[in-house]
């Protein structure tokens, strides 16, 4: 039997009633953006913190955490709500968990935190890079003000916070959609009585 890498495996009527949409975390905005931190904070930690110091570690491992309980939910809402719900907070206390990392690092190297209203907060709030070369350019651009430290810490804080803002809005979709579709076991009876009453009616 021929390989088909295109075609979906669960791609029956039967599997989209009864496991529903799911797996598709690849679109979500807050994955996109928690993987680029992900990517960003592990080249941070290459730059800036000693292996040894146990920060090093620990942001890598909270940053992994981030996009990777965003693509678990997704997978496993095939069959859980709850689950999903549950893997999509961890995601978002890791993010926000990073973003107060960020904000320590800048306090500990006596760097400036900057603050909305701020010119160069605005611009790297509306920066929204989709790659990390692209976040890099920024942090290096010639002809800024402020240190290489400095930029990249703080653009660091800014991306973790938008991580965590959309992961928070991820999650209030995720309830919403429970409270008005329910979960695994009712799509289950829904299908189950639809199929009953279709072989009746024939």
């Amino acid at each position: 039997m021929e390989n088909q890498p295109d075609k979906k495996a669960m791609c029956s009527d039967a599997a989209g009633r009864v496991f529903g949409k799911h797996s598709g975390f690849r679109k979500l905005k807050a994955y996109q953006v928690a993987e680029l931190c992900y990517d960003f904070s592990c080249r941070f930690c290459e730059r800036y913190i000693p292996f040894k110091d146990r920060h090093h570690d620990q942001m890598v491992q909270a940053a992994r955490s981030g996009y990777q309980n965003l693509s678990e939910g997704s997978e496993d809402s095939a069959t859980t709500k709850k689950l999903e719900m549950n893997l999509t907070n961890v995601a978002r206390a890791s993010l926000g968990e990073l973003h107060k990392d960020y904000v320590k690092y800048l306090k500990r190297r006596h760097l400036s935190h900057w603050q909305q209203g701020e010119a160069v907060f605005e611009k790297a709030r509306t920066l929204r890079p989709e790659s990390l070369e692209e976040a890099a350019a920024w942090v290096n651009a010639p002809g800024a003000e402020q240190s290489r430290e400095e930029r990249v810490a703080n653009l660091g804080a800014i991306l973790f916070a938008q991580a965590h803002w959309l992961t928070e809005r991820l999650l209030d979709g995720q309830a919403r959609d429970f409270e008005a579709e329910g979960g695994f076991s009712e799509r289950l009876y829904k299908a189950r009585t639809k199929n009953r009453q279709n072989g009746k009616n024939r």
